[in-house]
């Protein structure tokens, strides 16, 4: 991604970015890694450090990436798996909202903040994108339904490779010929191989040995929290010098994934799913494939254009990542606090039943029914 735009605005600007050099006969005046030199002027070489650190961080993250979805399918039962390719209740819930959802709301948001046409392509594309595999970490640790998720995820990508053309077509026509956006189909098969094999890897451990599964499935979880803080503080790093953007696609970049989210949770329930799967196909929806938009964008258009919306990815990525750790937080809040609550009053409630019956006995000296004695002993002994 980076070397791309290394190179457009090394080709594009070869003659405005040569370094005046001394006019004089001696060719050591020119520095030595000077590329070309004639006359007055040399042209250097470009920088590729970042390209380098790009390749290395690119290969070092999908490792991880695999790594930790081997672990998230260490939490999925065939089972449970097969019943929802089965009954494909959820999972049509989920392709509503993502490839419905999003998109209309991509469209109505570029709309709303009437911003330029190629911005308006970049939200589009960000919105018809499938869910993008962070969300089945989240929804770990949110108590989500994992073999909705990535079942989701599966589908959604597979689903991609049709609905994203169709999506685009109907969205962008207003705005820019559908032909010009390229899609990476190659990209698209990549990021699926590389969530179905190794998920169906924790799949078959989970199955032959559940008791070690668990281990992993914990290491893994700890894992994927950190490599989401590691893929944004990269991100950063990396593209450092775009972020020179126009505040509306900053607003756009904020409310955009909230939304998702909030949209996504209201049409599941609407929909009558559990409050787990609830949660799950609200990230699913909000969670987008970041790195798969960040691809198209680079591939569709020239230096020029990238200028004005190549970052719009990343600040997604970074609120998408922001609310969903919101999301957690708050879970965790009400596990702690509510929950905990609700369960100290309903023990209370007990001890005060137990000691009703005591003292009525006491005073009375009558008869107590075995039924109230199993309780009361059982009471006692919790």
């Amino acid at each position: 991604m980076q070397d791309y735009l290394l190179s457009q605005h090394f080709n594009s600007k070869l003659l405005d970015n040569s370094t005046a050099c001394p006019a004089v006969d001696n060719s050591t005046a020119c520095p030595e890694n000077a590329t070309i030199c004639t006359g007055t002027s040399c042209v250097l070489p470009e920088d590729t450090f970042n390209q380098t650190l790009n390749v290395v961080l690119s290969t070092v993250l999908t490792i991880m990436l695999a790594l930790v979805m081997f672990s998230m399918g260490c939490n999925v039962e065939i089972k449970n798996f097969l019943s929802h390719i089965r009954r494909p209740w959820g999972i049509l819930v989920g392709f509503l909202c993502q490839f419905g959802i999003m998109p209309l709301t991509a469209f109505l948001l570029s709309l709303a903040f009437n911003v330029l046409p190629i911005q308006a392509v970049v939200v589009m594309i960000m919105g018809c994108c499938p869910g993008g595999t962070a969300s089945n970490v989240v929804a770990y640790w949110v108590d989500g339904d994992m073999d909705l998720s990535i079942s989701m995820t599966t589908c959604s990508t597979i689903l991609a490779m049709g609905m994203m053309p169709l999506c685009l077509f109907i969205y962008t026509k207003m705005w820019i010929e559908s032909d010009a956006i390229v899609l990476p189909y190659d990209s698209i098969g990549i990021s699926l191989v590389a969530l179905v094999v190794p998920v169906s890897v924790g799949v078959f451990v989970n199955h032959k040995w559940p008791s070690k599964a668990k281990i992993i499935l914990k290491v893994g979880s700890i894992a994927g929290a950190v490599l989401i803080v590691i893929i944004a503080v990269v991100g950063g790093i990396l593209y450092k010098g775009s972020w020179v953007i126009t505040p509306k696609l900053w607003i756009i970049g904020t409310i955009f994934p909230a939304a998702g989210y909030c949209l996504g949770f209201f049409l599941a329930r609407l929909a009558g799913l559990s409050w787990s799967r609830c949660r799950t196909v609200s990230l699913e929806t909000g969670m987008q494939n970041t790195q798969l938009c960040s691809t198209i964008v680079q591939l569709s258009f020239n230096a020029e254009q990238l200028e004005l919306m190549f970052t719009f990815p990343l600040i997604y990525s970074i609120f998408q990542l922001a609310f969903a750790g919101i999301i957690l937080g708050a879970y965790r809040l009400y596990l702690k606090y509510c929950v905990k609550t609700n369960m100290d009053v309903e023990k209370t409630e007990e001890k005060d039943d137990s000691k009703s019956i005591s003292s009525h006995t006491k005073e009375n000296g009558g008869f107590v029914s075995d039924e109230k004695k199993v309780n009361s002993l059982s009471v006692s002994t919790s």
